[in-house]
């Protein structure tokens, strides 16, 4: 059995620690991911071929801003393949390729910050599915965090306004942060946004702010700051099942709760075009299924491809959960290819209750990576910079 990218915050229980084990020291360049002084997945080749409706393909190298006045701090998904509950701090193949994945882009707009943490691993989510005893301490990851957080804002911020990143196990303490480290704090005017895809994030129903997050609301538009995108992803064609992961609250919420749910490429409702940047391989952000071929004809060998117009998304209320539902606009008649990759798969079948999980962020990676743009600028704006 192989899976990717389980909110383990939300599964697994605590188990009492006498003593937590120290942090990382952050001070160490080997602590972190992606820096911006580094040579690392967060500034590899990004290249992408954009491949049309009639097949044609145009290169674009998605180059990094020379000189980025805000910055992003990323925190990844559960990927580690460590055999140990809580991962070590030596990135394996799978953390680097999901940095790649999901933070390179960002450079267009950022300078990227991505610490390594000891996440709970692959391991023991296979454990923890299997009824197994698991000793995993999933607040070892917030602790991590917090300290590379801290480490950042001491040596690297200098009054710069930051972007929070997540998927998955990563959005989870990224919320566990907020809630912690940043809601009624003086950094919390720093914070532009915060980006937590592939989470139940809890909001009173038909409300923009309470719930997980007391002070942040929702994003409504590109130029708000200070607020949050939050979303999980499902096919338009398969039902959200009973048993889902995603889009419904826990029974332990409280009455009246609903999962936020933010379109990334419209926060203020509705269908739209969604701009996504597949990852043109097996194994990162994805569940051993190939890459699809693109377009009849055309070999891609790029990182990364777009695909215009083929994606549209919109928050819907389906089967009463609250989801980002993804239609393909697919032409049997056209060259491209009418299908994408991006579901949990165990023993070659797909497992529905995940949706489009391994992919939430890639569906719309271009509409993020605008909308980072966006509300940096604005602000910078409010602040006069």
């Amino acid at each position: 059995m192989k899976l990717h990218l389980l909110p383990l915050l939300a599964l697994l229980a605590a188990p009492a620690f006498a003593q937590p084990a120290p942090a990382p020291d952050y001070r160490k360049p080997e602590s972190w991911l992606c820096r911006p002084d580094a040579k690392d997945p967060c500034s590899g080749d990004a290249s992408t071929s954009r491949v049309t409706a009639d097949a044609t393909v145009t290169l674009d190298m998605l180059p990094a801003s020379k000189k980025p006045k805000i910055d992003c701090f990323y925190v990844y998904p559960t990927v580690s393949t460590d055999p140990t509950p809580n991962s070590d701090m030596t990135a394996d193949p799978a953390e680097t390729f999901v940095a790649q994945a999901q933070a390179a882009p960002f450079r267009q707009a950022c300078r990227v910050f991505a610490p390594l943490y000891r996440q709970v691993t692959l391991a023991t989510l296979r454990d923890r599915m299997m009824g197994k005893p698991v000793t995993a301490d999933p607040a070892m990851g917030l602790r991590d965090v917090s300290a590379a957080f801290a480490d950042y804002m001491k040596h690297d911020n200098k009054g710069r306004g930051v972007i929070l990143i997540g998927h998955s196990q990563g959005s989870g303490v990224l919320k566990a942060f907020i809630q912690t480290e940043i809601e009624g704090k003086p950094v919390a005017k720093q914070i532009i946004a915060a980006y937590l895809a592939g989470h139940n994030l809890l909001v009173p129903q038909g409300a923009d702010v309470g719930g997980d997050l007391k002070s942040t609301p929702l994003c409504r538009s590109a130029t708000q700051t200070g607020c949050v995108v939050a979303w999980v992803s499902f096919r338009d064609t398969m039902p959200v099942p009973p048993a889902s992961l995603f889009g419904r609250p826990p029974t332990s919420a409280p009455a009246g709760m609903a999962v936020a749910c933010t379109n990334p490429a419209a926060l203020s409702g509705g269908r739209a075009p969604l701009r996504p940047l597949m990852v043109n391989r097996t194994g990162i952000v994805d569940n051993g299924t190939p890459a699809p071929k693109w377009a009849k004809g055309r070999n891609i060998y790029t990182p990364f491809v777009a695909l215009p117009g083929l994606l549209s998304g919109e928050c819907m209320n389906r089967e009463n959960a609250n989801v980002l539902s993804v239609g393909i606009n697919a032409d049997p008649a056209d060259p491209r290819t009418d299908t994408i990759n991006g579901d949990v798969m165990v023993g070659g079948q797909v497992v529905p209750g995940w949706g489009l999980h391994l992919i939430d962020m890639q569906v719309a990676m271009e509409d993020l990576v605008d909308l980072a743009k966006a509300q940096g600028q604005s602000w910078l704006r409010q602040r006069g910079k």
